[in-house]
């Protein structure tokens, strides 16, 4: 493959992603493969770490990786299978911040692409346009005189060690975990027995075919089987994973699910205890009782824009202790390394719930609002999503308008509710939001959404 045969549409806002052999193959995986390399090498980066999830086409990828990564010198230290967030702790504790992932994340088996960090930094936005220019412009580096190693490094144990050590329970818990064939089945149960927990497992062989249910916790008809688990069982709360590992999933004993962002309360609550005035990030989709809720606990809220790399960016800048966003990304800075893990955050909330004898009663007792699943909006063949909703933005009017949040697309503030739209980072759609105090007032909000979306003739909301 030459260069300019490189499909652009994969260099996506926060990752590298495609359809494997259409978009993304093994040949396009070596040239991203020396394109990293070449950044890396011009920040004085020596070896990078590793990862894959359990998707069948994981294997040649990785290995058409590491021969673009060490054909320019720069050694590679292979983890193998493991869920995303064990990559980055190799990343973090290994090989000063620089690592690779090999995941499609939620989509479909037939996706694959990479997450990537280097010194540090997730690679999102400009960063990651960058290492497609240096491929089309062939500024690659050239093969190096002597070629990396490749040092496998199993990191489980001691990516378990490390949690083990530091979250204490206060008493045995019963659990239900579910992660979908993907590969957070290999390791979570490990990881929460050493913690101290009885564990039952749902679907944790490790499948890229994900034959049971997809592996996505955001989408309520994933987490069914999970909730039927404890509801004939008697254990007190169930925990499922995405395909990486990387988010949260948290469904009560009376089959309740709570939300990325109703999680997030409980954490900022207990962070909140031992670090008054701390900074706590959100994302622009989440609910507005969150940032009264971590006001009125003392710390200081403070809005992003969607996507993991967004996020990370944010805690740097501000130097906050915690983070999340509505789709289960959780970022721990207090106790923990900073970046995204849904395993860990699962530790976390079993910590906090362990101190009581009804978990279900106080996942439930946190502040909740009426709202609606995310709703999708195809975006026409040809066009732009952000440009859609930049120019409905544009001449958008809404009655009992309290604040206008234009961080991430459109977001508006009612004295009862809130409405978003904006254009996904990762597939043509527009993404919509609401929530309310009551039924009335968000369909009122709705309905002046409908109304806006209405003006661009090509958009059809079903």
């Amino acid at each position: 493959m030459t260069p300019n045969q490189i499909d652009a549409s994969i260099f996506k806002a926060y990752d590298i992603r495609g359809v494997v052999d259409v978009s993304l193959n093994k040949d396009t995986a070596e040239l991203i493969g020396r394109a990293i390399a070449t950044v890396a090498l011009s920040k004085g980066i020596s070896q990078i770490a590793l990862g894959r999830d359990g998707r069948l086409s994981g294997p040649i990828l990785a290995a058409s990786l590491i021969q673009g990564i060490t054909a320019c010198g720069i050694n590679v230290i292979d983890v193998g299978m493991v869920a995303t967030p064990m990559l980055y702790f190799a990343a973090v504790e290994h090989c000063q911040g620089s690592g690779i992932m090999i995941t499609g994340s939620h989509n479909p088996p037939d996706y694959n692409g990479f997450k990537m960090m280097l010194a540090g930094t997730t690679l999102a936005g400009d960063d990651i346009q960058t290492l497609r220019t240096i491929i089309e412009s062939e500024q690659l580096a050239e093969n190096a005189e002597h070629s990396g190693n490749v040092v496998p490094l199993p990191i489980a144990r001691e990516y378990i060690t490390y949690i083990s050590n530091q979250v204490q329970l206060k008493r045995t818990m019963k659990i239900v975990i579910d992660a979908g064939n993907g590969v957070a089945g290999a390791y979570a149960g490990d990881l929460y027995r050493a913690l101290g927990c009885e564990v039952k497992e749902l679907f944790c062989e490790v499948d890229g075919h994900f034959p049971n249910h997809h592996p996505d916790p955001a989408k309520p008809a994933n987490l069914q089987d999970l909730i039927q688990a404890l509801h004939s069982s008697d254990a007190e709360i169930g925990l499922a994973f995405d395909g990486d590992g990387d988010r949260l999933g948290v469904v009560t004993k009376d089959g309740q699910i709570i939300y990325p962002d109703r999680q997030l309360m409980l954490f900022a609550a207990d962070v909140l205890t031992r670090n008054p005035k701390a900074k706590v990030i959100y994302d622009v989709k989440s609910t507005r009782l969150l940032k009264p809720w971590i006001e009125q606990h003392g710390g200081e809220a403070i809005m992003s824009k969607t996507g993991h790399s967004f996020i990370k960016a944010a805690i740097k800048e501000h130097g906050a202790l915690l983070a999340g966003e509505m789709s289960g990304h959780v970022f721990f800075k207090e106790r923990w390394l900073g970046f995204d893990d849904g395993l860990y955050a699962g530790a976390r909330l079993l910590e906090i719930l362990s101190a009581t004898e009804d978990p279900s009663a106080v996942l439930n007792a946190l502040p909740e609002g009426i709202s609606t699943p995310e709703i999708n909006i195809a975006v026409p063949a040809g066009q732009s999503g952000h440009e859609i909703i930049s120019n409905l933005a544009k001449t958008a009017e809404f009655s009992g308008e309290v604040k206008r949040i234009t961080i991430d697309g459109l977001r508006i503030e009612f004295e009862n509710g809130f409405g978003l739209m904006r254009a996904s980072n990762t597939t043509p759609v527009l993404v919509l939001r609401f929530e309310a105090d009551d039924q009335q007032a968000l369909d009122g909000i709705i309905a002046q959404f409908k109304a806006v979306i209405a003006q661009n003739p090509d958009l059809e909301w079903a």
